[in-house]
């Protein structure tokens, strides 16, 4: 028989009271082949540890996991988070649900649930800095009401987000403390595929639990972390450490660890079919993690670069169609408005191989390496022309096009054309399913009040960008002044979905 086929399923590995997803896709990556493995019998080659032989178990010289685990299972800590209490609709109407899933529910389900009582989650967390200052991962913490953190000596304490990088998976805590035991950051550029590491967490709050395994491999792009901003535009950075140390539920944001104990990534997802440890766990090199949990403590918001290119990874089909005769490298398609690489002097059909000294042959390899620097930064960019090797400085770029330090936008009440926008709340955001949006008021005395819309109307894309906040709104009208007209697309608070089209004004 041959080897049955299935697909790779990652979960974020965080216990969560509600159903949470995280879709997948590929920065800026033209293809997106489906990744399958194959499931071979397990093996027979097994002995019953009480018949093995006291010389039988040897450590090799040089491999002792203890004092790694000692020093670094003080330092994680237990996450607990709490969503309030809502009448959630999915804004769904039932024969748009998926045939199976509407046998399941019954004749009488119309979209609807009702959570009993608040929804709780919990993950784990590394300390880095003694005053109380805690990463863990953003899918943790999401949209949370309540952040509590259990330490390792039973104290129970609340807890303030920071700052979060969803385009990362990466979140930043504060706790009121002192003198706490701290993990050490590591270089993960000099971890070795082959590599033992330990793999720490706090899964409900169970005290820590270490489990050892090697470095499977590095620069993995699983298609897992999903930021989509306003544009449509895929903004996601993976490129995973891939361990098969053991990590299960409730072990996102704990520590991955040399056997020094340096921090060398945060655990964030496993491979699963089941929801349980399946043999590969996927971890954020600290490479990434440092840069992240810096920017948000000196800025408060991760400062992107962006090299401004959309590339495909060169195989032999391109390379054959393209004439290029190497496999290595990333192949240039197209370039951004104000593109940092198109300024800089690359062209269409360039093959980027590396990036200040680093070979780059997927695009895991070039998200890492760019996001390691801020806007402004200058870096050298080895590429190919007709196969002949060229250099060029490129300054970094942020997604705007242009070198300023990204502030924080915090979501405000907007007027404009005589209504009013207005972000929406925590509650609504859940019992709405949306991830943010812009309610409008004063309809009738506006220039909207033609277009049939009602005081509450949550507007949620504009034609097919995505409105996050208010100020979406007044930017993505702007720019469509001098167009025909667009389509706005949003929902009531009764779960109403409505379309509404604004002509020229």
């Amino acid at each position: 028989m041959k080897p049955r086929q299935f697909m790779f399923g990652l979960v974020l590995s965080a216990v969560m009271g509600g159903s949470m997803a995280i879709g997948g896709y590929k920065l800026l990556e033209d293809d997106e082949p489906v990744v399958q493995v194959q499931q071979e019998q397990p093996s027979r080659n097994f002995r019953y540890s009480s018949l093995m032989r006291d010389s039988e178990v040897k450590v090799p010289e040089g491999l002792n996991f203890v004092t790694a685990a000692e020093a670094v299972t003080p330092a994680v800590v237990h996450v607990m988070t709490e969503y309030g209490t809502e009448l959630a609709q999915n804004n769904s109407k039932r024969q748009d649900i998926d045939p199976f899933f509407r046998d399941f529910f019954g004749d009488d389900f119309e979209g609807y649930h009702r959570r009993q009582g608040p929804s709780v989650g919990s993950g784990s967390g590394v300390i880095i800095a003694s005053n109380g200052y805690i990463i863990t991962n953003n899918h943790v913490i999401d949209k949370a009401d309540k952040i509590k953190v259990v330490l390792d000596d039973k104290r129970e304490l609340s807890a303030t987000l920071i700052g979060a990088d969803p385009s990362t998976d990466l979140a930043l805590l504060k706790v009121n403390a002192d003198k706490l035991p701290t993990v050490r950051y590591g270089n993960s550029d000099n971890v070795r595929v082959g590599e033992w590491v330990l793999a720490v967490g706090n899964p409900l709050n169970l005290n820590s639990t270490v489990t050892a395994g090697i470095i499977s491999a590095k620069g993995r792009n699983v298609g897992i972390v999903q930021n989509v901003d306003a544009n449509g535009n895929n903004l996601g950075v993976e490129s995973f450490i891939q361990t098969d140390a053991a990590v299960n539920p409730g072990n996102s944001g704990g520590a991955l660890v040399n056997l020094n104990g340096d921090l060398i990534g945060i655990n964030t997802a496993i491979a699963t079919q089941t929801g349980s440890f399946a043999g590969y766990s996927f971890a954020v090199p600290s490479s990434i993690v440092s840069k992240v949990i810096d920017d948000l403590l000196k800025f408060g918001e991760v400062q992107r670069a962006f090299l401004g290119i959309s590339m495909r990874e060169v195989d032999a089909k391109l390379a054959a169609d393209k004439k290029i005769n190497t496999l290595n490298g990333i192949y240039i398609n197209d370039f951004s408005a104000n593109s940092a690489a198109e300024e800089a002097g690359l062209e269409k059909g360039d093959v980027i191989t590396q990036i200040n000294g680093v070979n780059v042959n997927t695009s895991a390899a070039v998200q890492e390496q760019v996001a390691r620097y801020r806007p402004g930064d200058k870096v050298k960019v080895t590429y190919l022309r007709d196969n002949d090797t060229k250099n060029a400085t490129v300054t970094l770029r942020n997604r705007m096009g242009d070198t300023n330090v990204v502030k924080r936008e915090l979501a405000k009440a907007v007027n404009y054309g005589g209504a009013k926008f207005e972000p929406l709340s925590k509650a609504e955001m859940t019992k709405l399913g949306l991830e943010g949006g812009a309610k409008i008021s004063n309809v009738k005395s506006s220039e909207f009040k033609q277009t049939g819309m009602v005081d509450g109307f949550i507007i949620t894309r504009i034609d097919k960008s995505k409105v996050e906040k208010p100020q979406d709104v007044e930017r993505l009208l702007k720019s469509a002044e001098d167009e025909s007209g667009v389509l706005v697309e949003g929902t009531y608070p009764d779960g109403r979905r409505a379309f509404y089209p604004i002509g020229r004004r």
